[in-house]
């Protein structure tokens, strides 16, 4: 423990005393932790990263959904409750593994919704590209054990699985999602669910669950590398909440009745308790989004439903809380708890796609197709297809507006927790802004390590543009970004910019109104008042801003009439209409020269 406290020290700046107990201080004043492998005392790292899930969907920001694993982190470290991430998976990933926009790292939006004509450009492929450096690739080089057992949703081409990019050991996902029951697609667009081993095709086991099965793997790798003393850096990227919402009975069975209420009431109920908790200012207003419906305008049975629905949802997010549990138990059975720090957070807001009546024809002919059920007592369970509907999406980002994929603080605010038994502040909460492609360089920090200065193996890379959040874990500053310092962003067309404690925000149609318009989301995370008017210079200087993000970025416009939801589905119908017919040509391709021959054969 004493080693580690000084090392922590060093992290503070403290590198005199850490030059007299190890030795060893870099020329630029940094100590130099490269040499160090026996009884190295570096911390571990676990990062684990939810999958849509919403910023008041565990209990320490408001949420009736038990979270006691998390709940215990919070109290063990400091709890981010201005923190933003993109508001889409693969864009978030790629930022908080590179510490880089995504943009530059290849990633402007997930693949399965990019328009055909954005295909063009190289950084418009929806893959990591080569040109950014994993948080992975860096720590292996340090001489830390790299592990990955979850979601990578960052290509599965050559180069691009997780075991090319850092990582020692791998189980990967690669698609967007998948079944956690069993080894199967949850969307046409694929024609079976692609997990990987260590760079090689994967079966699951028979008796899989998503968030059981990561953890087990997890604790796998950790454990088969112990005896020799260096330090770890485990992802962990649940499933969990993503798409299909599945949960094993006796979770589901916990959240019976607790939201026969509905996605109001549940929505102002958050809203009170983040504020008790001191989450969100007392006088924080919410907007009504037009896609939540009236709850008593449905029938008996249908409310009975979209209970369910939401209690599948919360059970899900339960069972990912206890198997946390398991891996924090693990690393305390083996001595390795206290030497671990553990970064929590989503990679966006609440998913909000679900369709508001699932008995839709649309609905029902894609779960016919991938042969999935819907009946209510079976929701949640194996075989089984479930979504939350975007009114009960409403209340998991409560007291947030919009939800994934739209730049409203609910699609990008979302939760984040940094905890280990030795930080030196404990439960405690920052309303620092802070941004996705600040986890690298803060996990970089924690160990010791340098981020690339444009270099990296020889050959160019993209700069590391996120900020190291120490000094805010350890208490030495309120805030890492300063009032004149611009964050900005964009996805499909939905943009935002930060600086100091304002917003501006574009949210395209139907749902968004297509204007930009500017908040302070730290006195008004709900954005519920406007500033356009109030404060015109403060708009344009901060769309000025925008403007040479997008220059710097290279940032695309967006095709005319282009929609996310549509697009996916428009992409879905090519792969099933082009691959029929490209089957039917190679045969024909085949069976040509035989039929050629055929003809030419001389008749007696």
């Amino acid at each position: 423990m004493g080693k580690f406290l000084t090392f922590l020290m060093s992290v503070a700046g403290c590198t005199v005393l850490c030059s007299v107990a190890t030795g060893s201080e870099s020329t630029d004043g940094h100590l130099n932790l490269l040499n160090l492998r026996e009884g190295d005392d570096r911390p571990n790292i676990v990062l684990i990263l939810a999958d849509d899930l919403g910023f008041s969907d565990i209990a320490p920001y408001g949420s009736e959904i038990n979270t006691p694993s998390l709940s215990a982190l919070a109290e063990a470290g400091v709890s981010f409750t201005n923190y933003h991430t993109a508001a889409n998976c693969a864009p978030a990933r790629a930022m908080l593994l590179t510490g880089v926009d995504a943009h530059l790292a290849g990633v402007p939006n997930i693949p399965e919704m990019l328009a055909p004509e954005q295909r063009y450009d190289a950084h418009y492929q929806g893959v990591l590209g080569s040109n950014v450096v994993t948080v992975a690739t860096l720590l292996e080089e340090a001489g830390y054990h790299t592990y990955m057992a979850g979601k990578w949703h960052l290509g599965s081409g050559p180069g691009l699985l997780p075991s090319q990019r850092g990582f020692e050991r791998t189980v990967a996902l690669a698609d967007s999602g998948a079944d956690n029951w069993e080894q199967r697609p949850y969307i046409p667009l694929y024609d079976k669910a692609n997990w990987y081993a260590d760079g090689e095709p994967y079966q699951l086991p028979g008796d899989f669950y998503s968030s059981r099965f990561l953890v087990d793997k997890t604790v796998d790798f950790i454990d088969s590398n112990l005896h020799d003393d260096a330090p770890f850096f485990a992802y962990l990227p649940f499933q969990a909440v993503h798409i299909p919402v599945q949960a094993p009975q006796e979770f589901i069975d916990s959240y019976r009745g607790i939201y026969d209420v509905g996605w109001n009431a549940v929505r102002e109920k958050r809203r009170t308790q983040a504020i008790a908790l001191g989450i969100i200012p007392a006088d924080v207003g919410m907007v009504g989004m037009a896609t939540t419906g009236d709850w008593h305008a449905l029938d008996a049975e249908r409310q009975r439903y979209e209970a369910k629905r939401m209690a599948v949802y919360a059970g899900m997010v339960e069972a990912m809380d206890h198997h946390i549990g398991r891996l924090m138990a693990f690393l305390k059975s083996r001595d390795q708890f206290e030497n671990t720090l553990f970064i929590f957070t989503s990679d966006n807001g609440a998913e909000g796609a679900g369709p508001a009546d699932p008995d839709n024809p649309i609905m029902q002919r894609q779960l016919s197709t991938l042969n999935y059920k819907s009946d209510y007592d079976t929701l949640g369970l194996k075989g089984s297809y479930n979504t939350i509907s975007p009114s009960f999406a409403s209340a998991a980002v409560s007291p947030l507006a919009y939800y994934k994929f739209y730049a409203g603080e609910g699609g990008m605010r979302v939760p984040l927790i940094v905890a280990g038994a030795s930080l030196p502040r404990q439960g405690v909460l920052s309303d620092a802004f802070s941004f996705v492609t600040d986890i690298t360089p803060t996990i970089l920090s924690l160990a010791g390590v340098e981020p690339p200065q444009g270099r990296h193996g020889g050959k160019p890379v993209e700069t590391v543009i996120g900020r190291d959040l120490s000094p805010v874990i350890r208490g030495d500053a309120e805030r890492i970004y300063g009032e004149h310092d611009a964050v900005g962003y964009e996805l499909a067309g939905n943009a935002a910019l930060f600086r100091g404690d304002y917003k501006i925000v574009y949210n395209r149609g139907p749902l968004g109104d297509d204007r930009w318009r500017l908040f302070n989301i730290k006195t008004d995370p709900g954005e519920t008042n406007d500033l356009s008017n109030d404060l015109p210079e403060q708009l344009q200087n901060m769309l000025a801003a925008y403007e040479r993000y997008v220059v710097d970025n290279h940032v695309l416009p967006m095709p005319v009439g282009y929609d996310h939801i549509k697009q996916l589905a428009i992409n879905m119908m090519r792969k099933q209409l082009t691959e029929p017919l490209l089957i039917a040509i190679l045969t024909l391709l085949i069976l040509l020269p035989f039929y050629v021959a055929y003809r030419m054969k001389p008749r007696q």
